[in-house]
């Protein structure tokens, strides 16, 4: 359970980076609409991860969920703000993401 609740801290992570890209990119009042989603992504994502250091390795839960943050971030970026995509940004978001399931594999 406190693997979800981690796995969905991250996804959250990624929401109000979204949020944030948004807000950049809106004018006049939806620009508040994207910024009251970074604050609930944020708030909830944050919450998340407390609850799931509760039992889980502080050092591993961290990793994994910036881990999911960094690709899921990078992924949205690609997909919805026409970030490059190469070879290697997508070789070394494919180790990240290796290196996340080694550390969940590893931990006890």
């Amino acid at each position: 359970m406190n693997w979800l609740l981690l796995i969905l801290g991250g996804l959250f992570e990624v929401g109000f980076t979204f949020c944030l890209g948004k807000a950049k990119l809106s004018h006049a009042n939806t620009t508040y609409f994207w910024y009251t989603g970074f604050i609930i992504s944020l708030f909830l994502s944050m919450y998340l991860l407390i609850k799931a250091t509760a039992v889980l390795p502080l050092g591993t839960a961290y990793a994994v969920w910036t881990g999911i943050g960094a690709v899921g971030t990078v992924l949205m970026g690609i997909i919805f703000f026409q970030e490059p995509v190469d070879f290697w940004r997508l070789f070394f978001i494919f180790t990240l993401i290796v290196s996340i399931i080694g550390l969940k594999f590893v931990s006890t």
